[in-house]
């Protein structure tokens, strides 16, 4: 089995490098690496964010362990070659449509939250994000216009068959955990999301089971923080999802914390944290790995069909929090590599 380390920029390399020494202790036999350079690193070494040998790599391999992209140093550059195109061009090549992000508060962490601790506590969902469509993806540029005005522009859309494939995601997901499933759109506005809400409806027809909802993304936002455990699995496009599971990772104490998992029709993955490449705490130790370690769970689970591994990482990233581990975005001083030995001191 060959897992791709794409570490990226700024705090990618170093919560990789713990994720990967979790994965070490396991023992998991036929279990072997190769790593890459992408983002910004790879631009600076050979002139684009996510060169050939690169993406030949998360071609052949069984799973991508990623860290994350982004570098001040070339935000100036041309949209194409900057950083955050490794992660698209990443997504669209290898055809990952489906991201799933979990975001459950450990208890140990209900004063970390944005939130009241009695209202924290209550969540404990999945974000079932589109990924290859939307304005992500959509036809953009900048024009001029009749009275020689700059206007930007980026088209959304979706055709029916990927809002088709996205929802049955979401039912899916929603049929292994509480069997509700709430999708996220702006129909009342959006063209786009008038369809996404009428496929949606389509499918629910195949999945009797499970108690449909729709929200528009405004009130969902509202709702996150107003009551999150209402939530069970939620679906939405790319744009939309995109905001709300990073405000799901502040309700669920930090940013640091919710992995990710990015997958193809035949469940090949590439795995990351959340959170960003975070250039300004880059090499000083602060990082938390926690969500790196957790995506590799996610990886075991979902793409090398390795449950129980899976769930001795997670059982030790919560042993290791309730032990009193905490890196600085946890309010804490330890550093990233104190958390990872944190985590293998109780991986059993």
């Amino acid at each position: 089995m060959l897992i791709a380390l794409l570490g990226g920029d700024g705090i990618g390399p170093e919560v990789v490098a713990e994720a990967r020494r979790v994965l070490d202790a396991l023992n998991i036999d036929g279990l072997h690496y190769e790593e890459a350079l992408v983002g910004g690193a790879a631009y600076k070494a050979s002139g684009h964010p996510l060169p050939p040998e690169t993406l030949d790599l998360a071609k052949r391999a069984d799973a991508i362990l990623f860290g994350a992209v982004g570098d001040p140093d070339c935000d100036a550059l041309e949209r194409h070659l900057r950083p955050e195109q490794a992660i698209l061009g990443l997504r669209k090549e290898l055809n990952l449509f489906a991201n799933l992000r979990p975001a459950k508060l450990f208890p140990e962490l209900a004063d970390a939250s944005a939130l009241r601790p009695e209202v924290a506590t209550q969540i404990d969902m999945v974000i079932v994000r589109e990924l290859n469509g939307d304005v992500y993806f959509g036809e953009k540029g900048v024009r001029t216009t009749a009275d020689g005005k700059r206007e930007g522009y980026d088209i959304m859309s979706y055709n029916e068959d990927e809002v088709r494939r996205i929802a049955r995601v979401g039912f899916e997901t929603a049929m292994a955990r509480g069997k509700k499933l709430c999708s996220v759109d702006k129909a009342n506005v959006l063209e786009t999301s008038q369809l996404w809400r009428d496929v949606v409806i389509e499918v629910s027809a195949d999945y009797p089971e499970v108690a449909l909802s729709h929200m528009y993304v405004d009130n969902a936002a509202m709702q996150l923080v107003r009551n999150p455990g209402q939530f069970d699995v939620m679906v939405t496009g790319n744009l939309f999802g995109d905001i709300l599971s990073d405000q799901a990772s502040m309700c669920a104490g930090s940013i640091g914390m919710l992995p990710s998992a990015s997958l193809d029709a035949h469940q090949k993955g590439l795995y990351e944290p959340i959170h960003g490449s975070a250039p300004d705490i880059a090499g000083q130790g602060k990082a938390n790995p926690l969500a790196t370690i957790l995506s590799a769970a996610m990886m075991l689970r979902y793409s090398l069909n390795l449950s129980g591994e899976a769930d001795a990482i997670e059982a030790a990233v919560a042993k290791a929090l309730a032990g009193g581990a905490r890196s600085p975005d946890l309010g804490g001083t330890h550093s990233a590599r104190d958390m990872g030995d944190a985590v293998l001191r109780k991986l059993n």
